[in-house]
């Protein structure tokens, strides 16, 4: 088995930040993790020379020339064997000189002629990695790419497991220069003896055969640059106080990206009156989505109705009707030119075509969409869909056309009006468009009825996590105080408020806050209000609200790789810990890498974890130097990685119990009160 990092920078580039390129930091690199081979993949830049004196410098390790390339909006490795190297040299200055800007890339047809016959190479695109090439793409370039770089052990796992995905590569992606603090962990073990181009290609068009560690496969994954391994499920990590557990912890944090940290005492309360404040801030930030979401359709509502302006359309009236009581007046004494019909003619109104744009789009979508096909074509055929968007563009360039006719015809009428106009002494009617007002006077009678309806106190969402209950509802503001708290800025809302109850007055109200955002209008006609219930349906105390805040965060930990914990028991029961707590950990440990620090028998035994790490601090040349011992939590013996050992019996009672002494006491203890 072989240990492969296929992804190292030694290169700034446009693509890349500024670095010097340390050598000796590259060899220790390799020879403190035991990389068997290793592939130079600079952004869009082979450097042949550079190549050339790495792979003579270092001569224990394979080198392999490579490149990475902004590639369809993505990023993809193209690996080549080291021969032909002048070959692969002039082909990468084909790709350099086609990205000469950050945002540019080659496309799939640059990247076939550059490269022409691509079966030489070993293309691994960004997989589950940003920036991620998108899957349409890949499917063009079958069969030459099997394998998908990801970036982290979750997303490893999760292609292992799913036989549609291809197979997975973790690469260290670091760039090599005197402020490297921490060497990378992720490498990748595949199963083959000779380090060759042809040998990994076909390794890695076989899932069987590239693991995360030498240790039981895909089990664990490896943690620390001293290739310390992990449990891919459920971790916990015990020692004495300043032994290294948070520092391991620390260690583990900086090595991996998208880490949830959850760290000690972060949850504990401190100032009642604070904690309640920051709770509910932190608890409607985290919640706004559900805001938004109800709030969807109204905001679409305001934002049409806040450009109708009603006293505007009500003078226009007034305007048309004096025009109208005039002219009538004047009956009797109408000249020649204002006898004629075009006078007084009124122009021809366009008609609307934003909806046929809209439908346009909506078939365009279903017609292009390729992650739905399937389920598109089952319902209705490529064949009709391309049939309907023809007859909608058709009947698109219909109404254009017909618009264009009335626009053409208006501009006549407008220019011979003006003639006529201008030469009689007589009083036009004033011009109104009557569809329009009508139109505007019936979406604000609408608005009036929907603001008043939305207005009305209802529960819009509830969710539960363990024990406790999100409640979302609405509610209506009960002065123009609760409206600058919403603000969160300095605007004064007592003028505005007055009209609270007739919806299109408050609306103009509040158009004349200048200092309000136009877009936020619809947040001010109702409250959406947030309260934590227990079991008991009571809202929840100060202790409830750091175990809510726990719970809470470790679910959100599914959207991260990994899950760190420092000693939870800190701030909580043991109760709480082993009922709530330790179920919830167990579940999430079943979709990602899970790593706790404790003293706490409760956590760390109860729990039972997959793997155990126990640290321990020794004192070389009046410096510490933290070991780490590692094993399953029924070996005898936790091993190091140097193959030092330590009684796991003993660990277990010092760490989680004071001790075998006051173990037995305490147990003594239980027993007289059982009695």
């Amino acid at each position: 088995m072989k240990k492969i990092d296929l992804h190292i920078h030694t290169k700034p580039t446009l693509s890349d930040h500024d670095f010097d390129f340390n050598i000796n930091r590259l060899k220790e690199y390799i020879e403190k993790l035991s990389v068997d081979c290793v592939a130079i993949t600079n952004h869009n830049l082979f450097d042949l020379e550079q190549f050339q004196i790495i792979s003579e410098s270092i001569i224990d390790t394979k080198f392999l020339p490579g490149i990475e390339i902004n590639f369809e909006n993505g990023h993809l490795l193209l690996i080549s064997e080291n021969d032909e190297l002048e070959d692969f040299d002039f082909k990468c200055k084909q790709v350099n000189d086609k990205i000469k800007h950050v945002d540019e890339y080659i496309s799939v047809d640059d990247l076939k002629s550059i490269f022409t016959d691509l079966r030489k190479y070993l293309l691994i695109p960004h997989y589950g990695k940003c920036p991620n090439i998108k899957k349409e793409i890949i499917e063009q370039l079958n069969p030459y790419i099997t394998a998908g770089e990801v970036s982290s052990p979750k997303k490893f796992m999760y292609c292992i497991k799913n036989h549609a995905d291809l197979v997975p590569v973790l690469f260290s992606d670091l760039r090599f220069s005197d402020s490297l603090d921490n060497f990378s962990p992720k490498q990748t073990y595949i199963d083959i003896d000779d380090v060759s181009l042809r040998s990994i290609k076909i390794c890695l068009a076989d899932k069987n055969k590239v693991f995360l560690s030498p240790k039981d496969g895909h089990k664990f994954f490896q943690a620390l640059e001293s290739s310390q391994v992990l449990s891919t499920g459920l971790n916990v990590i015990l020692g004495e106080r300043s032994s290294g557990k948070s520092y391991t912890l620390d260690k583990i944090f900086a090595s991996f990206d998208n880490v949830k940290y959850i760290k000690q005492f972060e949850l504990l309360e401190r100032d009642e009156r604070t904690d309640i404040e920051n709770f509910n801030k932190l608890l409607s930030a985290q919640q706004s989505s559900v805001s938004e979401n109800y709030l969807k359709e109204f905001r679409t509502v305001v934002e049409d109705v806040v450009k109708i302006d009603k006293r505007k359309n009500e003078r226009y009236l007034e305007e048309y009707l004096e025009s109208l009581l005039r002219v009538a007046e004047e009956e009797e004494t109408k000249d020649v030119f204002s006898q004629t019909v075009l006078f007084n003619e009124q122009k021809f109104a366009e008609s609307e075509n934003e909806n046929l744009k809209q439908l346009i789009s909506a078939v365009e979508l279903l017609i292009n969409n390729t992650e739905y096909r399937a389920i598109i074509n089952s319902i209705i055929s490529r064949e009709k869909l391309l049939e309907l968007i023809i007859a909608l563009i058709n009947k698109f360039f219909e109404v254009q056309e017909i618009n264009l006719k009335k626009r053409w015809v208006n501009s006549i009428i407008s220019n011979i009006k003006t003639e006529l106009q201008s030469s009689s002494a007589s009083t036009p009617i004033k011009e109104i468009n009557f569809y329009q007002i009508k139109m505007e006077y019936e979406k604000l009678s609408k608005f009036e009825l929907i603001a008043n309806s939305i207005k009305r106190e209802r529960v819009i969402e509830q969710k539960q996590i363990r024990r406790f209950k999100i409640i979302a509802s609405t509610k209506k503001f009960k002065g123009a105080s609760e409206l600058l708290k919403k603000s969160g800025r300095k605007m004064v809302f007592k003028d505005a408020f007055a009209y609270y109850e007739n919806p299109i007055e408050y609306l103009n109200a509040l158009k004349e806050i200048h200092s309000l955002p136009e877009t936020d209008y619809y947040n001010y006609f109702i409250d959406i209000e947030y309260k934590i219930l227990n079991e008991y349906n009571i809202e929840i105390s100060g202790g409830e609200r750091s175990e809510f805040r726990l719970l809470e965060k470790i679910q959100d930990a599914l959207r991260y790789d990994m899950l760190l914990i420092d000693e939870p028991e800190s701030s909580f029961d043991n109760l709480f810990l082993r009922n709530e707590v330790n179920e919830q950990l167990k579940e999430i440990s079943k979709s990602l890498p899970v790593i706790i620090v404790t003293h706490n028998n409760t956590v760390g035994a109860s729990i039972n974890p997959d793997y155990i790490l126990y640290t321990k601090k020794d004192i070389n040349d009046k410096r510490p130097v933290f070991k780490v011992f590692a094993g399953y939590p029924s070996d005898k013996k936790l091993i190091s990685i140097n193959g030092e050992e330590i009684n796991n019996y003993g660990i277990l009672l010092n760490c989680l119990e004071a001790g075998t002494t006051a173990y037995n006491e305490r147990r003594r203890t239980y027993e007289i009160l059982k009695d």
